[in-house]
């Protein structure tokens, strides 16, 4: 089932898309949001809930989507958890060592931006990066959860573009600086159900700008896995419903081009996943 976060007639809710419909599910289930959805035990009945739920309210190309989660309680994301792209930002002249455990930073729900939307490039910055991420959206929550168990916390994947402002990540040693810039992270189209996808199946992974693909990889050549993430994770914090993990993205990013290669106003990004669908963005300058 594919799951979205919109707003249509002035009113935000939640529903699933079915044929280029969108059918609202908000109200036949009398819960307010996606995330709150994720968490409950009506997130099983979730196919008897759509076939009660009636006529579609508008079609999918006629709402205004916004981020799947629209304002999770954590984004918690993981840093160079590809092989490649470790290897080609050493390369590139940044000193970093692999790490026995997950590297993560956390983004704020306002630097998110849906399907669509616009990812922009802020005033202060020519240095807008592109990173395609596989997202896990967390249903069920807890705390200390062992990897074994980590799967049945997933609700659902999506398309993320952890969008990166790469001289103000480099102000200090940690980045979270520059990867808070509002509506930098494209978060869509749409969440896919986890039972349409099999745990730990590799997924072809690609990202165009204007077309031209510059990242072209699969999440089974993650270095630590979805599992891992969701233990150590919850280890720290407990993990709520709605929260989500970027898993890192694979080689390719601008920063470690030579020449460098940045996004632009005008530019369009877009970022697909198989099995899930593809995230665009246009790229539009900071007002």
């Amino acid at each position: 089932m594919k799951l979205i976060s919109y707003q249509h007639a002035g009113h935000e809710s939640w529903g699933a898309v079915v044929e280029g419909q969108v059918v609202d599910l908000a109200g036949p289930s009398g819960i307010a949001t996606l995330a709150e959805f994720v968490g409950s035990p009506h997130f099983a009945e979730r196919d008897a809930l759509l076939a009660s739920a009636g006529a579609p309210v508008a079609a999918y190309e006629a709402v205004q989507l916004l981020p799947v989660i629209p304002k999770p309680e954590k984004i918690v994301c993981a840093v160079r958890n590809y092989m490649d792209h470790h290897q080609e930002v050493l390369a590139a002249g940044m000193q970093r060592e692999l790490s026995e455990e997950p590297p993560i930073f956390l983004r704020v729900w306002r630097s998110q931006t849906p399907h669509n939307g616009p990812i922009v490039l802020p005033r202060v910055s020519e240095s807008l990066d592109w990173e395609g991420e596989l997202a896990v959206i967390i249903g069920q929550g807890g705390r200390d959860i062992p990897e074994s168990e980590a799967f049945e916390h997933v609700a659902g994947y999506a398309c993320y573009n952890d969008g990166s402002i790469r001289e103000w990540q480099f102000h200090a040693k940690q980045i979270a600086s520059g990867k808070n810039f509002e509506s930098t992270g494209g978060f869509g189209p749409w969440m896919v159900t986890a039972d349409e996808i099999e745990p730990n199946r590799p997924l072809k992974l690609e990202v165009r700008l204007n077309g031209e693909v510059l990242q072209s990889s699969h999440t089974g050549l993650m270095i630590f896995s979805i599992a891992k993430l969701i233990s150590y994770a919850s280890t720290i914090f407990t993990l709520s419903p709605g929260d989500v993990i970027a898993t890192g993205t694979p080689a390719g990013v601008g920063w470690s081009r030579k020449p460098q290669r940045f996004m632009k106003a005008g530019d369009v990004c877009e970022v697909e996943i198989e099995g899930i669908g593809i995230l665009r963005n246009p790229i539009v300058a900071q007002g």
